[in-house]
């Protein structure tokens, strides 16, 4: 660790991946006035707030780990979610971050007063910043759907991202709203256990059959005594990751992404044996236009004779159950809405007022946006990691927040040497990006025709649109040109 250096006060917002994340570099770079602030009572982000049946990372587990802290342990290919929870634990006490946080202190307000942040929290404290960094996630704000009496309900319902593990399984007659990751997985783990399973279905999804088998512990044995072996192992999942698959869905006429249609394709024909329900399973659009799901057992599952795929659409929910536009009351005992996320929330609900007292509400009044996902004009030192149009969609998000802790740090030299004060996006730079953004966005997978959380309200996709390389080439070293320098 490099000699400490005063004169800059860091306050993170958030205490998942990326905020444990920056704060371990922060500390790592000399910079010893960091404060973490965490509305939760525990770290852990989207591993603490999803804790249903089935949870694991879409991500191998071992390109899901920060590159400098790789993980001999894991269970399976894929990790489930308590081991990744348990993981970030380990980390944020090895690297001496846990001391930095303090839990239980959701931040309201954000005001800049010319010079540095004024921090409103919920407890009634204040504190103040030479620099915000919001890490506070994407994929954490539960999005609920809008379905005529959904309040009326007799039985358990909730939330997938707030499961209640007080409810029996055993013997329960369970309705899953849904068909992204979330509900695929509960749908995979639950089948065997319960009475009845029935998954509401308003759009098919296209799967591809990758297990998650166990790692072998004489692989782990191995991983433990040279760890050259892991690192040489997670930069080969890395190579295979952005070849076969992220760079694949930003080129819509792709080679790898039309290899992809053909395995999705081959599984459901394989796989589902019934023509009917094949025919139900089937999407009518393109695998990679909505965010590919990864299952060795969906399809097994829902062919159970206790399971039932229902297309008709939803009525309304009554005390007994779902009512769907057939008529038909499926009578339930538990209802699971696995309907996702508001992914553009991002630094909201907390008032943030900027220079000259610009509120970003209203700056973000139709959609989210930020120069590289970073930072937004007139809000100086306040930066964001994994922020509006990153590469949210299709790469590893740790390796999309150290690329970007890595670049902003950087821009912190600035501030730490007295070069300059204050650092935001101009923005003739953040309408150039967002002018470029767009018109790659015609390129990609995601706007051949689906419905998806990828796009806003004009059908243009919020993901970065272009590979990863160029993602890494963009955050290598900031155009300072692109600032302004106060």
């Amino acid at each position: 660790m490099t000699a400490h250096r005063a004169g800059v006060r860091f306050v993170i917002i958030g205490a998942g991946m990326a905020g444990v994340l920056a704060a371990l570099k922060l500390r790592e770079a000399g910079f010893a006035d960091v404060m973490v602030y965490e509305k939760a009572d525990r770290l852990g982000g989207t591993w603490r707030e999803n804790t249903y049946p089935g949870i694991a990372c879409d991500v191998p587990a071992h390109l899901y780990t920060y590159s400098f802290a790789p993980n001999p342990e894991w269970s399976h290919a894929f990790a489930p979610g308590p081991e990744i929870l348990a993981y970030f634990d380990n980390v944020a006490r090895r690297y001496g971050v846990d001391e930095l946080i303090r839990y239980g202190r959701e931040v309201r307000r954000l005001e800049h007063d010319g010079s540095r942040w004024r921090i409103e929290l919920s407890t009634g404290d204040c504190d103040d910043a030479d620099v915000v960094i919001a890490a506070t996630g994407v994929l954490h704000h539960p999005r609920y759907p809008d379905i005529n009496g959904l309040n009326e309900f007799a039985g358990s319902m909730f939330h997938s991202a707030r499961w209640d593990h007080s409810v029996p399984l055993e013997g329960a007659r369970v309705g899953v709203i849904g068909t992204g990751s979330s509900a695929v997985q509960i749908t995979g783990a639950i089948t065997d256990v319960v009475r009845e399973l029935h998954l509401f279905q308003r759009t098919p999804q296209w799967i591809l059959p990758v297990d998650n088998p166990p790692v072998d512990e004489a692989d782990r044995a191995r991983y433990r005594s040279d760890p050259a072996v892991l690192t040489q192992l997670r930069a080969q999942l890395n190579r295979d990751f952005i070849q076969s698959f992220a760079n694949a869905v930003v080129d819509a006429d792709s080679q790898a992404l039309q290899m992809l249609q053909k395995v999705a394709h081959a599984n459901l024909e394989d796989s589902v044996a019934d023509p009917a329900l094949r025919e139900k399973l089937r999407p009518d659009y393109r695998a990679g236009c909505k965010r590919l799901i990864i299952s060795g057992n969906i399809y097994q599952a829902i062919q159970r004779p206790n399971a039932h795929l229902v297309t008709a659409g939803i009525d309304r929910v009554e005390a007994d159950g779902i009512r769907t536009v057939d008529g038909r009351l499926h009578r339930l005992d538990m209802l699971v809405l696995a309907t996702g996320f508001r992914v553009d929330r991002f630094l909201r609900p907390m008032e943030v007022v900027g220079r000259g007292g610009v509120r970003l509400d209203e700056v973000w009044g139709r959609r989210p946006f930020a120069y590289l996902s970073v930072s937004v004009p007139d809000f100086p030192n306040l930066f964001m990691l994994n922020g509006p149009n990153g590469p949210v969609g299709n790469f590893s998000l740790i390796d999309v927040a150290e690329a970007q802790t890595a670049y902003l740090l950087q821009l912190f030299e600035l501030l730490a040497d007295g070069r300059c004060r204050q650092i935001s996006a101009r923005r003739e730079a953040t309408a150039r990006f967002e002018a470029d953004r767009i018109e790659a966005a015609k390129k990609t997978v995601w706007v051949t025709g689906c419905r998806s959380w990828y796009l806003d309200d004009r059908g243009v996709p919020v993901a970065w649109p272009w590979t990863f390389t160029r993602f890494r080439e963009v955050m290598k070293r900031p155009a300072l040109d692109d600032y302004e320098l106060r």
